[in-house]
């Protein structure tokens, strides 16, 4: 049998990786082991290990790393944890082959430890671009010291060769997060209204801001002219909270704040992977900088008003509207994206992120391919070697 290791370390990456799991779950000659680390374990971002124990899965190993800080050097502290700790859980619990998806710090921690040891490394979601944040080099790196690559569209694969990974390593699969909505039937308004103790009012926006990690210091500006323009539109407006990067902290404690001194507006902690793709299926827009506008949201056709660089340099279909950071930059992207006008000129959007099926593209190559040197000793691959970047 051979042993999958996954890393999760939010409520984010564990709703992408849920297909992924339940797949590797139902095949007889793979067996799974979670290591669960980061917002995970956090009391402060929802404690949502309870959400992986309650789906039934086994966590082998969990491997703190969060300091209680989001300044740079607590993130890069945290960095250096996450290292040692998964060091220690790979010593007492190695996998046969590590899967890790994105681009967060706590990932290339539980990446950098495994390199040493040659476990081998599938990385999903590489060859992306995102110019605001430090995902972007982190990500990058990820693909370096990873031996497999699950890529979402074929743009995304090019860069993973342009890199110089050998072309048999790559496999362009889809976004695993449109599994779910493949398979998933959706919460309705009275079900999420009585499990997340939300008001469910129509014509609502979806607020998802996370930090952008190389302008951290205009944290505070960036997020105030959100909120001036989310008040100017006069529309109920339901938060998730953001994750634990720099000022993500500063970010959670504005939004509360405007919370109560708004009727109209709600927070949640987490609403897990259904409840948050239920919620977006009904909104008028979503509205943040958060993946999930760029990638589920098409889907569901379903409007998103993009703001600032956190996603720029991604693929972005066309209910997509990218903005700036200024309010009446925001203001202008609202009105457009509930429009009906914009909202029927959705009818026909054909998602480019994939078909709903990566995982069992996923699942196949982890199951077949040769745990061997060949895979461990990679060769840097020259650009006219792998026919150009093409």
């Amino acid at each position: 049998m051979r042993t999958i290791g996954v890393v999760t370390s939010s409520r984010a990456d564990y709703g992408i990786y849920l297909s992924i799991l339940r797949e590797i779950q139902n095949a007889p000659e793979l067996r799974l082991w979670l290591f669960v680390t980061g917002m995970h374990l956090s009391p402060e971002f929802g404690m949502t290990v309870k959400t992986i124990e309650q789906d039934g899965f086994e966590i082998i190993e969990r491997v703190e790393m969060l300091l209680s800080s989001d300044s740079p050097e607590g993130t890069a502290k945290s960095m250096g944890l996450g290292t040692i700790g998964f060091a220690q859980a790979y010593a007492r619990s190695r996998p046969d082959l590590l899967l890790v998806l994105g681009d967060r710090f706590e990932m290339h921690a539980a990446v950098t430890a495994a390199l040493p040891l040659k476990i081998p490394v599938a990385h999903i979601h590489g060859g992306e671009i995102t110019e605001g944040a430090i995902d972007d080099s982190l990500r990058h790196s990820i693909t370096k010291m990873s031996h497999l690559h699950f890529v979402a569209i074929e743009e995304y694969a090019r860069r993973v060769r342009q890199l110089g990974e050998e072309p048999w390593r790559v496999t362009v699969c889809g976004a695993p997060a449109l599994d779910n909505l493949r398979k998933m039937t959706f919460l309705t308004r009275e079900e999420i209204a009585q499990r997340f103790n939300v008001r469910m009012e129509e014509g609502f926006l979806l607020v998802t801001y996370h930090p952008v990690t190389l302008e951290y210091e205009h944290t505070k500006e960036q997020v105030s002219n959100l909120l001036a323009a989310l008040e100017a539109s006069a529309r109920p407006v339901l938060f998730t909270m953001t994750n634990a990067d720099t000022h993500g902290r500063l970010i959670n404690q504005l939004i509360r704040k405007y919370v109560e001194t708004h009727p109209q507006a709600q927070m949640v902690d987490n609403l897990g992977s259904k409840g948050y793709l239920s919620v977006m299926s009904m909104a008028a827009a979503v509205v943040g900088n958060s993946s999930s506008g760029i990638i589920e949201a098409a889907s569901l056709k379903t409007p998103v008003v993009n703001i600032g660089t956190r996603q720029k340099g991604r693929i972005t279909p066309t209910n997509v509207i990218s903005v700036g950071y200024q309010e009446a930059e925001i203001s202008r992207g609202i009105a457009k994206a509930v429009s009906r006008e914009f909202r029927e000129s959705l009818n026909d959007l054909v998602n480019p992120y994939g078909d709903g099926n990566a995982a069992e593209r996923i699942i196949e190559r982890l199951r077949n391919v040769s745990l061997d040197d060949s895979l461990i000793k990679k060769r840097f691959c020259d650009l006219q070697l792998a026919g150009g970047i093409n």
